[in-house]
């Protein structure tokens, strides 16, 4: 393991394993697609991160990447999935995490020290994420009792509208000041996450409802995977407004690795060199600091870069980094560092 192992803020490999695709074993052992599993991980220094429970919609059309491919786009949003559909998926989740972590691939981690801990083990590091909270009831006991089972992450809304508030859609060119952000049911969810010290994840929320966020909670905001609307003014982007609030929280962001996310023409095309994630890169340092700047990839639910390919290509990123004049120290804080304090903050340690 590299002395700069990465702790990720984002990636949909239980995804992977709820559809079929792959089995827990699998992942411990190797497999022969995808961005992440055991093997891999070990050689590219991937030391974990934040494990997204994520319910896909009914028709499974929620993202093609083909028309993405073609901008200017904005791709109709699916329908909300029903509660009782999405309970089902997450509870499947939370399995499918106890699977990985019996078969020798993960170690589940509730606090920040655990992290710590893991982060040079040969085992994963993982933090259970909710993505989109439609399997979260109105009295929040299954909130609760996700929590007593390790959860401590959680985004109110994927792209999809829910009972909590609205995201952004997939639309190039666009600002995410798209509509109206958290309903009151959301507010309340945000203010028991807050209790619970549970992390509330930014990054598909809409512009309104970071305010709403930023005007609830004390914590840090943090967006786990999100990149600067100002090299790519995609409606999945941070604007410099929101950048300053959540550096006036003291809270981060995780740059992501999709590609229409990062290249400037929004096109979602691999084909493309590092120097365009280092241009997100240096913007987000200058409007945040050095303290405040780490990476979620999306790693198995995006298109990301050739020259990274996968969880083993990290070492071409840190590389790319030291090349751009990144010194240890620094590469230690946005390797792993700074999630490490954004969570010890966040979950009261």
């Amino acid at each position: 393991m590299t002395r700069f192992p990465f702790f990720d803020g984002h990636n949909d490999l239980l995804l992977r394993l709820l559809r079929g695709k792959v089995t827990a074993q699998g992942v411990a052992s190797g497999l022969p697609d995808g961005h992440i599993d055991k093997p891999r991980a070990q050689r590219g220094g991937f030391g974990g991160g934040m494990f997204a429970i994520f319910v896909p919609s009914p028709s499974d059309n929620s993202l093609s990447h083909d028309e993405m491919r073609h901008p200017p786009y904005d791709i109709p949003l699916p329908a909300p999935v029903s509660e009782e559909e999405a309970v089902g998926w997450t509870e499947r989740g939370f399995a499918a995490l106890d699977d990985l972590e019996s078969a020798g691939a993960i170690r589940l981690c509730r606090t920040a020290a655990e992290v710590e801990a893991a982060l040079p083990a040969e085992e994963m590091a993982a933090v259970a994420h909710i993505e989109g909270a439609e399997a979260i009831d109105r009295d929040f006991e299954r909130l609760h009792a996700w929590h007593a089972r390790g959860l401590r992450s959680l985004g109110p809304v994927w792209s999809r509208d829910t009972v909590w508030g609205h995201g952004v859609p997939f639309r190039y060119p666009s600002d995410p000041d798209i509509g109206p952000g958290l309903t009151e049911a959301g507010k309340a969810l945000v203010r028991e996450c807050s209790r619970l010290k549970i992390v509330v994840d930014l990054s598909h929320l809409n512009a309104k409802g970071v305010e709403d966020v930023a005007a609830i909670t004390d914590a840090p905001l943090v967006a786990t995977h999100s990149n600067a609307w100002s090299i790519c003014p995609h409606a999945r982007n941070l604007t410099d407004r929101q950048l300053d609030m959540i550096r006036d929280s003291d809270g981060m962001v995780g740059i992501n690795f999709a590609s229409a996310f990062l290249r400037p023409d929004g096109c979602m095309d691999a084909e493309f060199g590092l120097d365009i994630l280092l241009r997100h890169f240096d913007h987000l340092v200058e409007r945040l600091g050095e303290d405040r700047v780490g990476f979620g990839s999306d790693f198995d639910g995006a298109l990301v870069p050739d020259p990274i390919t996968d969880c083993a290509g990290l070492p071409n990123l840190t590389e790319a980094l030291q090349s751009h004049g990144v010194d240890d120290g620094l590469l230690a804080k946005i390797t792993h560092g700074n999630w490490l304090r954004v969570l010890r903050l966040t979950w009261g340690e």
